[in-house]
């Protein structure tokens, strides 16, 4: 290994030694001014993470989420220069770590809080005029080929439990006391602007939002949404897709010469 290959993992190791070779200008012992910035590197990584993950932190308590974090920090070290791209197997790390098992819906809520992240640096593209959309729509003879480009901030969780209701009881005083999380809820992420909105909704709409977004037909994503939810409501999701400035461009499908 070359010396930044043993400096870059020392740094995020407590436990290792200072690498050989370093030296001080100054004089000072190269080990504990190490020590400091080995510590700066963990406490602003731990930060960048309490940042991203605000309810998660409080589901936790900042003592466990901070420990939990370091040990991550551990596991799963930087691999951009980017700081917010940084904790997205964080979810994963929460999922198979077996003292946050108490708080089983822990792991869903640091998905949809990665959600959000990535929703707010999404791409700046501008949507459709609601207008425009909604008479392209009652206009087209063909509707089940119509294609719906989605904009890039979107994005859907699927969840055994409520995450939608606990993030939200989380953001408004005195939301904790009817919150029910035992219920499986479905979301929906967006940016509109510089603020990114997270909506509950349903597993047949997830699955057509998601249909969409792999580039299907308007009536192919239908029988995606009516596989996982036979009660799959198409005016109400088309509605709160549209509503949210959530479509970007409207294709009709090309037909294919033999």
């Amino acid at each position: 290994m070359s010396l930044h290959d043993d400096f870059a993992a020392a740094l995020l190791a407590p436990d290792q030694a200072c690498p050989n070779g370093l030296f001080s200008n100054n004089g000072a012992d190269p080990a504990s001014r190490f020590a400091v910035y080995r510590n700066n590197v963990h406490s602003s990584l731990i930060n960048a993470l309490a940042t991203a993950y605000p309810v998660t932190l409080q589901l936790v308590g900042e003592e466990f989420f901070r420990a939990m974090a370091g040990l991550f920090i551990q596991a799963c070290p930087p691999t951009s220069p980017l700081i917010s791209e940084y904790g997205s197997a964080l979810a994963a790390f929460i999922q198979d770590f077996e003292p946050a098992a108490s708080v089983p819906y822990l792991a869903d809520m640091a998905r949809l809080e990665r959600l959000r992240v990535r929703a707010f640096h999404a791409a700046d593209t501008p949507p459709l005029d609601q207008l425009a959309v909604l008479q392209a729509l009652q206009g087209q003879t063909d509707l089940g080929k119509l294609r719906l480009q989605l904009h890039p901030s979107l994005a859907t969780l699927n969840s055994a439990y409520a995450v939608v209701a606990v993030w939200a009881a989380h953001q408004t005083e005195g939301g904790l006391a009817t919150l029910n999380p035992w219920h499986a809820q479905g979301a929906l992420v967006v940016r509109q602007g510089l603020e990114v909105r997270v909506f509950a909704t349903d597993s047949g709409s997830v699955a057509f939002i998601n249909s969409l977004a792999h580039g299907n037909a308007l009536e192919k994503a239908v029988e995606h949404a009516l596989d996982a939810a036979a009660e799959f409501d198409l005016h109400q999701c088309l509605t709160l897709l549209i509503s949210h400035n959530a479509i970007t461009h409207l294709h009709l499908e090309q037909k294919v010469s033999p």
